[in-house]
């Protein structure tokens, strides 16, 4: 009987090549049209690999979503991805280069999902059990928030006792992620009093001189050593110079380490009071993810996959991410969630995406090993 590393090599050239189809696809997040031709041959090949079950989720401005399911039995294992990108259609070209392949969405994630199929391909095809039901949930709205898969992915991870991200590994060195940080976005608007800028300026409230006051506060937020982070990433107000601005706004996120720094970074925003009395401030936005925090649970099933690694000559290790996932939502209800088990490369949203070709075989079977250590447990992990 082959191992599965031995079967994944044999077929290293299909994983590239389905890769590519995949790739080929391309899946803009705000275009349905693309994405959900991207969807389709996502579930081509689900059902090509793996014929397992192939539920669709229809959307109406967002790609279909699709739940693959495999095996049986009451206990559930969870892997979630997406299939959409940043790129607008056309942006980068796909192509490869001395055992590298470039192109949109490759990293981030089209070969964590192709590295899932053939790992679960792998487990059926040498013979192994599937005695829990592994269900593999594809979304199509990550880049831009998960407003329309979240609550699904919630759903699924209630029922689940383990949750896989094959997300992209950390850039060059191929390490899994076992803590992610949260993620607010919150905007603040001043409105102020106009009156002219030269005439009777102190009869008006300045919106942008109480905006300024009020982004000098929120800066003092920062705790570079806590892993607490406040951007101001836009601002604008104003008309014209000679005038007293009575409107501006900013944009700000803030990115933490625990679920309690989260919640008092947005209690912190929300308590803020104008320095001008006659100035009135307005705080609005959430907290979008809470952190994935490096559990007991999850360094358990890192320890299984370094174990794995170590199996087949490869060196394994763990980091984290400023970075949210959807694994962020899952890690939230407290089930055991680990993230980038996706191909080493490098470059997500960035022109040089890529991946390294001569790695997917090993990708997959640490994926799938993993998978196999669980479906011979009863309960839990």
């Amino acid at each position: 009987m082959q191992t599965i590393l031995e079967y994944s090599e044999q077929h290293k050239n299909d994983m590239k090549e389905t890769l590519i189809r995949l790739v080929q696809a391309e899946s803009p997040s705000r275009n349905k049209l693309l994405s959900d031709r991207c969807g389709q041959v996502l579930a081509d090949l689900f059902e090509e690999l793996v014929e397992g079950q192939v539920k669709v989720i229809e959307k109406e401005t967002v790609g279909n979503q699709y739940r693959f399911t495999v095996g049986s039995g009451s206990a559930q294992i969870l892997i979630i991805g997406h299939y959409d990108t940043v790129w607008d259609q056309a942006t980068i070209p796909l192509r490869e280069e001395n055992g590298v392949l470039y192109g949109p969405g490759v990293f981030d994630m089209k070969g964590g999902l192709i590295v899932t199929l053939w790992a679960l391909k792998a487990l059926k095809s040498t013979g192994i059990d599937l005695t829990k039901k592994i269900v593999f949930l594809v979304t199509s709205d990550e880049e831009i928030g998960s407003s329309h898969s979240r609550a699904l992915i919630e759903e699924e991870a209630k029922k689940s006792e383990l949750v896989l991200v094959p997300e992209s590994s950390i850039s060059n060195s191929g390490s899994v992620k076992t803590f992610r940080k949260g993620i607010g976005i919150f905007k603040i608007e001043v409105n102020g009093i106009a009156v002219h800028a030269g005439i009777n300026p102190w009869q008006g409230v300045s919106a942008i001189d109480e905006l300024v006051l009020q982004l000098q506060k929120i800066k003092k937020l920062d705790d570079r050593e806590a892993g607490i982070s406040v951007n101001i990433g836009t601002i604008s107000g104003g008309t014209r110079t000679n005038v007293v601005a009575d409107y501006a706004e900013a944009m700000i996120d803030v990115r933490f380490t625990t679920k309690v720094q989260g919640q008092e970074l947005e209690a912190a925003l929300r308590s803020s009071l104008p320095f001008s009395q006659r100035a009135v401030v307005t705080i609005t936005g959430d907290i979008n993810r809470y952190p994935m925090e490096e559990t007991k649970e999850v360094l358990t099933l890192f320890n299984e996959l370094k174990e794995i690694a170590e199996g087949h000559g490869y060196v394994l290790q763990k980091g984290g991410s400023g970075g949210a996932s959807d694994g962020n939502f899952t890690a939230t209800l407290g089930i055991p969630t680990i993230d980038g088990l996706g191909p080493m490369g490098d470059g997500a949203h960035a022109v040089h995406e890529h991946i390294l070709l001569g790695n997917l075989p090993y990708r997959a079977a640490l994926i799938a090993e993993l998978l196999e250590r669980h479906l011979t447990y009863k309960e839990g992990i």
